[in-house]
């Protein structure tokens, strides 16, 4: 019997945004409603902590945050094959972390380039923070098919993650070496985005910098956000309007290519931006009203489940997510032999 598995999931430091939604989110509704794979997604409360760990309060209010996030967007945990699941609550991927620690080697965690580019921007990072390349193995693998024919491991990430698939291959190749065939080695699924630059033009929304446009903001804060986009600097310095554009410069119109389901309209943008035919400030205003016109069925959904019993939604999948794991750690002590004598 084929058991095909999706493991992806978030940490919990906040509400989340456009980029989450068009790098991430929108994939994994896309195999939720394909109904070909038991889908978990994971709160990843333990890893909020590698950066939060002075805040352990926000951890809480963040966790129902992005559930109501999750649900606003259109995953679904009322179909029988998607269940959400808080890391801190699945006792047994604490076994398994450790366990894969013991395989996993220090040179090859530490080259890791996420890890290295992170560490490079922390003074003084927690030992929790040096070791989540190997936690997050155990994420991906508590719910491991194990092997057998036809099981597959998806995990949908932004392309800034393959690093990190990479060395969960690497272990888990090591283990079935050393204890025999058990792992399904993970597969990476990126979507056509990948990642959503920031307001500012900076690589990457983030939240600490304040580049993002969350799904719970205001149209005021959005719209504000849209008129400090950067515009083409030819432009800004050769006389603005007047002068020809180019579109991969302008973030409101890069913004229009992610989010503006009219196509023409957004070709029609690109060729008269490069015809100096269309000033920067009309492109920003119609963008105001797209990210609207994309926001509201997501408001109204988050509006609906405000009053719904979260926690319920998560007792279940973290009993779904604890059966699968409890099993696997199961035969891994078994192949590790720690076992009584």
């Amino acid at each position: 019997m084929k058991k095909k598995v999706v493991l992806t999931g978030m940490r919990t430091t906040g509400v989340l945004h456009l980029g989450h939604y068009l790098g991430a989110l929108k994939q994994w509704i896309d195999i939720q409603n394909s109904g070909e794979y038991t889908c978990y997604f994971l709160l990843a409360d333990i890893q909020a902590l590698t950066t939060h760990a002075d805040k352990p309060e926000l951890l809480t209010k963040s966790i129902k945050e992005v559930l109501l996030d999750w649900i606003s967007v259109g995953l679904d945990p009322s179909l029988d094959n998607v269940h959400f699941v808080q890391q801190s609550q699945i006792p047994a991927r604490y076994e398994l972390s450790m366990q894969l620690g013991m395989v996993a080697k220090y040179g090859e965690v530490m080259r890791n380039p996420t890890l290295k580019d992170e560490m490079s921007r922390q003074q003084d990072a927690s030992m929790g923070f040096i070791y989540y390349p190997v936690d997050q193995i155990a994420d991906i693998h508590m719910v491991d098919p194990m092997i057998g024919e036809g099981s597959e491991l998806l995990v949908p990430v932004g392309d800034d993650q393959l690093s990190h698939l990479e060395l969960a291959r690497e272990v888990v190749r090591r283990f079935n070496y050393l204890y025999g065939e058990l792992f399904t080695e993970c597969k990476a699924l990126v979507g056509k985005i990948g990642r959503l630059i920031g307001t500012n033009g900076d690589a990457k929304m983030s939240k600490s910098i304040g580049n993002t446009i969350n799904l719970t903001d205001s149209d005021e804060v959005i719209n504000r956000a849209i008129d400090r986009m950067p515009i083409d600097p030819a432009r800004s310095v050769h006389g603005g309007n007047s002068v020809p554009g180019t579109p991969d410069k302008a973030v409101a119109i890069i913004y229009h290519r992610a989010i503006n389901s009219n196509l023409n309209e957004v070709n029609e943008i690109e060729n008269l931006y490069r015809n100096a035919q269309i000033g920067d400030r009309d492109i920003k205003e119609r963008l105001k009203g797209v990210v609207r016109e994309f926001l509201e069925p997501i408001r109204q959904r988050r509006a609906e489940y405000k009053n719904v019993d979260l926690t319920k939604i998560l007792l279940e999948g973290n009993e779904a997510a604890s059966l699968s794991c409890s099993k696997l750690v199961a035969e891994v002590r078994k192949r590790m032999h720690l076992i009584l004598p």
